[in-house]
């Protein structure tokens, strides 16, 4: 039986495009586990797709994952089916230009076929512990020098 994970991830920028960083948070029964990193010269979105990478890659066997973002890009590409849409498209959205980040999303095609994930909403800023450490985690990570 595949082991229940709950993850929360964020990702920050300052400025877009600027130094960024992303926070996640890995919970398995009791075990809470926190990971965090960042870029140099990146945009929020990248960050927002990095965390939810980087919390699926720490996974050490397939599992069955709530994935909980504020990022409407990246559950709404999963949930809304754009993902689906880009790849047969050929990495084209619906007005005919080249999906941005493609190295990122194939790397979310691959971990979403290794582990069987759910993509939730989370509003932002708001009253969610978990999303708001994510947020620090991320912001943290930001003001880390590499």
């Amino acid at each position: 039986m595949e082991k229940k994970v709950t993850i929360y991830t964020d990702g920050a920028c300052s400025g877009n495009p600027g130094p960024g960083g992303w926070g996640a948070m890995l919970m398995y029964g009791k075990t809470v586990r926190e990971i965090s990193g960042g870029a140099p010269a990146t945009t929020n979105n990248r960050m927002e797709l990095s965390a939810a990478i980087e919390a699926l890659q720490a996974l050490k066997e397939p599992c069955t994952v709530d994935l909980y973002s504020d990022s409407s890009y990246l559950v709404n590409a999963i949930n809304e089916g754009w993902l689906k849409r880009w790849t047969a498209n050929r990495w084209k959205t619906a007005a005919k230009k080249t999906v941005e980040n493609i190295d990122l999303w194939q790397k979310i095609l691959e971990l979403t076929d290794r582990h069987r994930v759910r993509f939730h909403k989370v509003k932002g800023h708001s009253d969610n512990p978990y999303n708001n450490r994510c947020d620090e985690l991320a912001r943290l990570a930001v003001r880390k020098k590499p």
